[in-house]
């Protein structure tokens, strides 16, 4: 399902991290229980960090998605379970430290941070603005869960017209089979690449300075 030969133009193309956060991904965050048992064993965080690092040195633009919410709830509309189970665990208030972005992919000086109060990265958020104003076309995505924000998300970048990438390693959710699941059906959707591909491809696009730039009639 994973495709090795990945074609990248980086000024045209965003990684989006998904829920890298201590309450979503931490050992004690709220939501350890589902996720971090997964997110511990495939190791999607050191994965991310290499490919985050990759993407700034190639000039792919990085952003984080991180789900928050005003303190009381009043901007949490609880129509979804998960969404209920949220208010009723108290977690996830925006200025806690459950909504940081975790250390180890702490976002870098021109990063973009959005912030979100649904599933998809994209519902009510800046990010399609700003994304389209940069003349990016192309988003790669990694993070929790598979089968919830990354899958809302790269069903929400595809009907606004991106070509969507998703790294197969550098997600997870509550079990392998629940993440397989959710990439077979976005098969049809976007792309699904390894974590690895994706680092070759960045670093065949690496930005040389221009004084290193190879002239046409050198010698």
């Amino acid at each position: 399902m994973s495709n090795t030969d990945i074609h990248i133009e980086p000024r045209r193309t965003a990684v989006i991290a998904v829920d890298f956060q201590q309450d979503i991904m931490g050992a004690d965050g709220a939501f350890a229980a589902m996720f971090h048992a997964e997110v511990a064993r495939t190791k999607l965080i050191q994965l991310t960090a290499r490919l985050l690092e990759a993407a700034r040195r190639a000039g792919v633009r990085v952003v984080y998605s991180r789900a928050a919410f005003q303190a009381g709830y009043t901007d949490l509309v609880a129509n979804l379970p998960l969404f209920s189970r949220i208010a009723e665990m108290g977690c996830l208030i925006d200025g806690t430290a459950g909504t940081a972005v975790l250390d180890e992919v702490a976002p870098h000086k021109g990063d973009l941070v959005s912030t979100r109060n649904r599933v998809s990265a994209f519902h009510g958020t800046e990010l399609d603005v700003v994304l389209r104003g940069a003349g990016i076309d192309t988003v790669i995505l990694a993070g929790v869960a598979t089968n919830l924000a990354v899958e809302s998300s790269a069903r929400a970048a595809a009907d606004l017209g991106y070509r969507v990438l998703i790294v197969e390693d550098a997600c997870s959710t509550i079990s392998q089979t629940v993440h397989d699941a959710s990439l077979t059906s976005l098969a049809m959707l976007a792309e699904i690449v390894l974590g690895e591909a994706l680092l070759a491809a960045f670093a065949g696009r690496l930005q040389r300075p221009p004084d290193l730039e190879e002239k046409p009639n050198a010698r």
